[in-house]
């Protein structure tokens, strides 16, 4: 779609709809899918629908401030674009394309390790903009050391570890469609490795080697249980990503909405919190920062936006969000992000 055609999408469930008509359905539901009764993603999207905004009035909110700093990266809203796979399924220009979406919007993007081009390429795509690395451990250990080197030498940010991969969850629209990356398309940063690689038995005690190797901030994405907080503060985490793989992990696994304050009171404002899962408004956006989040990701929006209008798509994505967020926080009676407090939302 143009540019001017994409302005009759005015959310993102019309995003979702015209990706859906313009996606092979393998591909499509790929990104959509979650795992065994996908019922972990209706539950991510329920728990921001069942919480209401008990809105403040008669105060002045003419300029509104939605910048936050996350991990020592200075952001001018709260909108992360969280570590997804293949995005040459989507857009003929892949993660680069993402790259250059994301930067336009002043958007962090988070490039996983099982993208469909190198990550160096994705860098060069899109110079100066705010890249992290998110790592898959690999059982070669050898092979998880190349990738955090070569991230550091290409400029990425922060490295965000993933924890909840230790295997892969069971996702039966792949299993049905006997999903598989087509010819020509691979795993760009793995080499020589044209499939999935296994996991390394990865866990706290080798991230204080991730953060001696790199000497970048090291964030933990995974977490649901306030019992694992001490354990990455302990391990140095420099932040915490609460995530459930977007229900494509365990089925039945809790919200990350639902965990968020929990974990908030554990880490009692020791590191940043960063929250996904089912975030399709700018209201869902204000409901997780006032439950303790720092900032929120989005996971499979953006793939809606890349299949829909490649980068072009994907800052429209990312500035409809922040847009109905600034609006929403005029609404609610929100300066700015420290204004949105607790009793915002019920």
């Amino acid at each position: 779609m143009t540019v001017d055609s994409m302005a009759t999408l005015v959310n993102l469930d019309d995003f979702e709809a015209a990706a859906r008509a313009l996606l092979p359905a393998a591909s499509f539901d790929f990104i959509a899918g979650g795992a065994e009764d996908e019922l972990s993603i209706r539950w991510n999207r329920e728990a921001y629908q069942r919480r209401a905004i008990r809105y403040r009035i008669l105060i002045d909110v003419t300029k509104r401030d939605m910048s936050v700093v996350v991990a020592g990266s200075r952001l001018p809203h709260p909108i992360i674009l969280a570590p997804t796979a293949y995005h040459l399924l989507a857009d003929p220009e892949g993660e680069a394309a993402t790259a250059r979406g994301a930067a336009a919007a002043g958007a962090v993007m988070t490039v996983s390790t099982n993208a469909t081009l190198p990550m160096e390429d994705v860098a060069a795509a899109s110079p100066g903009a705010e890249l992290w690395f998110q790592l898959y451990a690999h059982r070669d250990r050898a092979t998880t050391e190349r990738l955090l080197l070569r991230a550091c030498a290409a400029g990425f940010r922060a490295i965000v570890v993933t924890g909840d991969l230790p295997v892969l969850g069971r996702r039966e629209r792949d299993i049905r469609n006997a999903f598989g990356l087509p010819s020509g398309m691979a795993l760009a940063n793995l080499d020589d490795r044209p499939g999935r690689a296994d996991q390394m038995p990865f866990t706290w005690a080798e991230v204080p080697w991730v953060k001696a190797l790199t000497g970048r901030p090291v964030i933990i994405k995974g977490l649901v249980h306030p019992g694992d907080v001490a354990r990455a503060i302990e391990a140095g985490a420099d932040g915490i990503w609460v995530s459930n793989h977007g229900g494509r992990q365990i089925d039945t696994a809790i919200a990350p909405l639902d965990a968020l304050e929990a974990i908030v009171a554990a880490t009692a404002g020791a590191v940043p919190i960063i929250v996904d899962g089912g975030i399709r408004r700018g209201s869902d956006i204000l409901k997780a920062l006032a439950l303790g989040a720092d900032a929120v990701a989005i996971g499979r929006p953006q793939l809606w936006g890349l299949a829909v209008g490649g980068s072009a798509g994907v800052q429209r994505v990312v500035e409809l969000l922040r847009d109905e967020l600034s609006n929403v926080m005029a609404l609610a009676g929100c300066r700015s992000l420290a204004d949105i407090s607790r009793d915002l939302v019920t």
